[in-house]
């Protein structure tokens, strides 16, 4: 059992899914890594049904609110069958044969604490990445199966840095069934799309995205097109599928431009592409001392700011590359730009843009925001769950 010291129990009676452990008088019990445990207040009331993280910031992170839940496969089974539910309005039905990748459970925002499972054309990609699935990752994997019989195989890519948080290992496992060492297709509004299932970043793929791309290829018809950051290419390939003159692919990684190209040549594209192996801010200085400009950009970067203590160097970083590409675009160009750094608040983030067009001599003017996808849903007491936010900004034409 774990009792708060007074008057910290605030955040749990607002249905905030996490204790900290500056907020707890005493652990009692002597309970094990990953054990459910009762989180009391400092009255002795009952808060919440947790699992105990004894290594990790995040002492506890919270199952159920309801005093009377049994943490058992009963409820887990509930708990897979409402995030399926929540999500099947924006796959499948509503988007009939276009959608074979989804995300099904949205860790915290699914009362799922640190379990994050997308589908992928037949297969299961899981991420576990808090204590409590290292008891009851078995039981996880009986209700997938039971929910989605046809599954061909699940996968868990629980390789991410944040379980060493939790003193957990990086794993990467089969969990059920087989899965292909070799890349599958997935079809995304119309385009195919391969994904490693083994190596890709995340789950596989960067499903949350998916919006986005669809927009930009909106946006691509006639105009030069600088990617950046571009991964296997999603939102080039988008582009490039909506009538973009020309479409340039920039990122560090080698094996990701060589996915990307096989995309490309997967959707029997016509636009010209081009793939650059280059950093990014390299890359970037390098046009502008070039005097190269561009029609739409798009900035997409990896997470900048892992912890809160990062985020001054990671605002100076976003302001970089942002001022860098402002200044590339033609009058009346039009750049995307994204952070996925769930410590950059969106009001940061528009202040960051606004600074960098500031110093760009190039105002700027916001047309559209972007978030995650809806198949990403966000808990209202958890505001760390819209994590990923982005402008499109355009710049005058005078």
């Amino acid at each position: 059992m774990i009792t708060l010291l007074p008057n910290r129990e605030k955040s749990l009676l607002r249905l905030h899914p996490w204790v900290f452990s500056g907020a707890i008088d005493k652990v009692t019990d002597n309970p094990k890594l990953g054990e459910t445990v009762e989180i009391k207040d400092s009255k002795g009331h009952f808060l919440a049904w947790a699992a105990y993280s004894p290594n990790s910031q995040i002492r506890a992170r919270v199952w159920s609110f309801n005093e009377p839940d049994i943490i058992d496969k009963n409820f887990f089974m509930h708990r897979v069958v409402g995030a399926a539910l929540a999500v099947a309005p924006y796959n499948a039905v509503t988007n009939p044969d276009s959608q074979t990748a989804y995300r099904i459970i949205n860790a915290e925002n699914d009362y799922m604490p640190g379990c994050i499972v997308d589908y992928y054309a037949g297969y299961l990609s899981v991420q576990l990445l808090s204590a409590g699935w290292e008891i009851h990752r078995q039981t996880l994997v009986e209700c997938l199966k039971e929910v989605f019989p046809h599954c061909k195989g699940i996968i868990e890519r629980s390789d991410s840095d944040v379980r060493i948080k939790e003193g957990l290992e990086p794993l990467v496992q089969i969990l059920s069934g087989d899965v292909p060492k070799e890349p599958i297709v997935i079809e995304e509004n119309g385009l195919k799309i391969l994904v490693d299932l083994y190596k890709g970043h995340k789950t596989g793929y960067y499903l949350d995205q998916k919006n986005a791309r669809k927009r930009i290829g909106e946006l691509a018809k006639g105009k030069n097109v600088l990617n950046c950051f571009c991964y296997t290419g999603g939102f080039g390939l988008f582009a490039a599928a909506g009538g973009a003159n020309s479409v340039k692919q920039v990122d560090v990684s080698a094996p990701a431009l060589e996915l990307a190209k096989q995309n490309a040549e997967l959707n029997h594209l016509s636009t010209p592409i081009e793939y650059i192996e280059s950093d990014v801010f390299t890359y970037l200085r390098k046009c502008r001392d070039r005097g190269e400009s561009f029609d739409l950009i798009i900035l997409d970067p990896p997470k900048f700011a892992e912890s809160v203590s990062q985020v001054e160097k990671a605002a100076k970083g976003y302001k970089d590359i942002n001022l860098l590409a402002i200044k590339l675009l033609v009058p009346g160009g039009m750049l995307a730009t994204f952070s996925c750094s769930g410590h950059i608040s969106s009001e940061l983030f528009q202040k960051i843009v606004a600074d960098a067009a500031v110093d760009a001599k190039r105002p700027v003017q916001i047309l559209e925001n972007f978030r995650q996808a809806q198949d990403h849903p966000v808990l209202s007491s958890f505001p760390e769950g819209m994590y990923l936010k982005g402008y499109l900004v355009a710049t005058s034409r005078f």
